[in-house]
């Protein structure tokens, strides 16, 4: 059906199929059960398929997920609009003029040397929206990813002043978690202090690679994507091998493992 619409029409369309989806007579039940709690874990769902989309280089792929996350916003502005908040059309003017408010460079007259002055300018910007708050971290959002929600506390953090000044006392303190962490399993200790420990190491581990200037968030994607890569790669090794993996032994597992770096480097 998507081919065949009016590209300026299109919004209109998606926006009448869930009002039919939502209606109380001819409606869908499963559509018309939810709620916001309910719809919201499919938001977070669709937003993640879109950055996986993403990350594959995958643009067919990119289209239908945008499609997915776009059908989350209209979902969402459908059950507001039946409560009388707001609707589809005032979440677009909203977006709109945020968007020509934060970029006056563009818009009005203001003028910004580069990305980064134009970054420092956005934060201004957004600090001003929020007017007076009782705290630097306020705004988080609590529903974030644990490692994103770290990193913004961190970033937040720095910007009144309360940050390391360098690198090295980062790294500092990276060791000195791990080493109350393995202090913490020697001792056998109960799960809510081996769970303090683990979360300070994370916390400082998080720390440590925003002061090198790396996106923990997508370092670890990175990360849990070559682990993935090299793993099924092991697999193929064992398959060829006519030996079911869970019968190897560390020593075999290890050699299929070195294998599979190999093969990358090679390529």
């Amino acid at each position: 059906m998507a081919d065949k619409l009016n590209p300026p029409a299109a919004i209109a369309d998606l926006r009448a199929i869930m009002a039919q989806l939502r209606d109380p007579v001819s409606g869908c039940p499963w559509d018309l059960e939810q709620d916001f709690r309910s719809v919201a874990p499919y938001t977070l769902e669709e937003a993640y398929e879109v950055v996986d989309a993403i990350e594959r280089d995958d643009p067919a792929e990119l289209q239908a997920e945008l499609g997915d996350l776009l059908f989350q916003v209209v979902f969402h502005a459908q059950m507001a609009s039946e409560r009388g908040w707001f609707n589809l059309d005032d979440v677009i003017g909203s977006i709109c003029e945020k968007m020509l408010r934060r970029h006056p460079h563009v818009f009005a007259n203001e003028q910004v040397e580069d990305a980064e002055a134009q970054t420092r300018a956005w934060e201004v910007h957004k600090a001003r929206e929020r007017g007076e708050q009782d705290s630097a971290l306020d705004g988080v959002p609590a529903a974030l990813p644990a490692l994103t929600r770290a990193y913004k506390l961190q970033q937040r953090a720095s910007r009144v002043g309360f940050d390391w000044p360098s690198i090295h006392g980062v790294s500092d303190k990276v060791e000195e978690e791990l080493e109350e962490l393995n202090a913490e399993i020697t001792r056998q200790a109960d799960i809510d202090a081996l769970m303090d420990e683990a979360g300070d190491l994370l916390f400082a581990a998080v720390n440590l690679v925003r002061h090198a200037g790396v996106d923990p968030e997508r370092a670890l994607r990175k990360g849990n994507s070559k682990f993935t890569r090299r793993f099924r790669q092991v697999e193929s090794f064992m398959r060829d091998a006519g030996q079911p993996i869970t019968e190897a032994d560390l020593d075999t597992l290890d050699f299929y493992w070195e294998k599979a770096k190999e093969q990358e480097v090679s390529r």
